[in-house]
């Protein structure tokens, strides 16, 4: 693969480089919009929860229930990661588990009540982050950001599927 030689301002400061910096960016972006999000989320009342949880919280208002694999898969997040959030979650009354009925070695998150009191709310923090996220682009520039994100995604995936 070739990196095409080009100008970028990184800091203030112009520079030419046949370097790239999307991974370095991406993770930078990782932690402002977390930060962000997690007050938003503060500033909308909604404290049953973070950032993190709110992700698992997603995939689950989406689906009602799922395996810890499935909702690893859903949010990229690693087993022992999830595994001590959903304890967390689990104490709070967001989620419950329960043996999955037809493979005794799966267990199934489900969402509890308590925890679908909260989607209405999580829904407009995110379309406000959403907001943020995208201001001044248009939808065209967002659907081509979004496809370019979708293959980085599938390559890692695929790199990780590898290892």
């Amino acid at each position: 693969m070739t990196i095409v030689l080009y100008r970028t301002i990184l800091y203030g400061k112009e520079v030419a480089s046949t370097k790239t910096y999307g991974g370095f960016l991406i993770s930078q972006i990782k932690q402002l919009q977390g930060r962000a999000f997690e007050k938003m989320l503060k500033d909308s009342d909604v404290d049953a929860f973070n950032g993190a949880q709110g992700r698992i919280l997603y995939v689950l208002w989406e689906n009602e229930s799922l395996t810890i694999s499935e909702i690893g898969r859903l949010t990229s997040l690693a087993k022992t990661t999830l595994t001590s959030m959903l304890d967390r979650m689990e104490e709070a009354g967001l989620v419950k588990r329960k043996p999955d009925t037809e493979n005794r070695r799966q267990i199934i998150i489900t969402i509890t009540d308590k925890a679908k009191e909260y989607r209405e709310a999580y829904d407009k923090v995110s379309e406000q982050m959403n907001a943020l996220f995208y201001q001044g682009f248009s939808k065209a520039e967002v659907t081509e950001f979004e496809d370019k994100l979708k293959r980085i995604i599938a390559n890692l995936e695929f790199r990780q599927e590898g290892i």
